[in-house]
């Protein structure tokens, strides 16, 4: 199943997986959930739940709440964040209020250090589902995210959201020295160092320094090619 996904940018088209032979199990209420959504790593138990939840990454936000103005996809959404606001779900630790007691629950692993996701290749252990889901991805080399204009891949859906910048034509970075713009962060911090002289690539060979590791590469291949 496929759906389009609107950075605001651009449309992406994103896979919403449904794999019955990849259920993860969530301690707090022991239920299967084999409905996967590849754009936040949420499960759920039922495809029609996926389905209502896949509105937050497509449609616009009607409901909206009267005590702070935060809105909403669906009103089942607008109906566990007024639990935030009569303190149903409350961490009796830190007075934080939740939707949720799934979110509560998840909160308070935060106090108690409990991981009880482990990853079974490297042990390393996680307080949420979706973050060993994420992961996972180091080792299997998965990236379920791909890039419609030029088809690159990425194991997260935030890479994709910032790769998808560049096509968008979209530059939010602005250098404040001299006005460039820049679509993403990264190479507005690579360009800072024009102003600062900052050049973190030294060349072993030559004592020779760049600002950007294109150019040091660059050096390397056509002034110490034979060496």
């Amino acid at each position: 199943m496929f759906c389009v996904y609107d950075t605001g940018e651009s449309s992406l088209e994103v896979k919403f997986e449904a794999d019955s032979n990849d259920i993860t199990e969530h301690t707090h209420d022991g239920k299967p959930r084999p409905y996967l959504c590849t754009v936040c790593d949420r499960r759920f138990t039922r495809k029609d739940s996926l389905n209502v939840h896949k509105q937050i990454h497509t449609t616009e936000k009607l409901y909206s709440c009267s005590q702070c103005e935060k809105c909403f996809t669906a009103r089942s959404y607008l109906s566990w964040h007024m639990n935030v606001h009569s303190g149903k779900y409350k961490c009796t630790e830190c007075g934080k209020c939740f939707g949720t007691n799934q979110k509560l629950t998840i909160h308070r692993r935060t106090h108690s250090g409990e991981k009880p996701f482990e990853c079974t290749v490297c042990c390393k252990r996680f307080t949420r589902s979706d973050q060993l889901v994420r992961h996972s991805r180091i080792h299997s080399g998965v990236k379920p995210f791909e890039c419609t204009v030029c088809s690159r891949r990425f194991s997260q859906s935030d890479h994709l959201v910032v790769h998808s910048r560049i096509h968008s034509g979209v530059k939010s970075h602005k250098c404040l020295l001299c006005d460039k713009t820049f679509s993403v962060s990264g190479d507005l911090k690579t360009h800072m160092r024009v102003h600062t002289g900052y050049k973190p690539y030294k060349c072993s060979l030559c004592d020779k320094s760049f600002s950007k590791s294109c150019n040091f590469q660059r050096h390397k291949r056509h002034v110490h090619r034979n060496r």
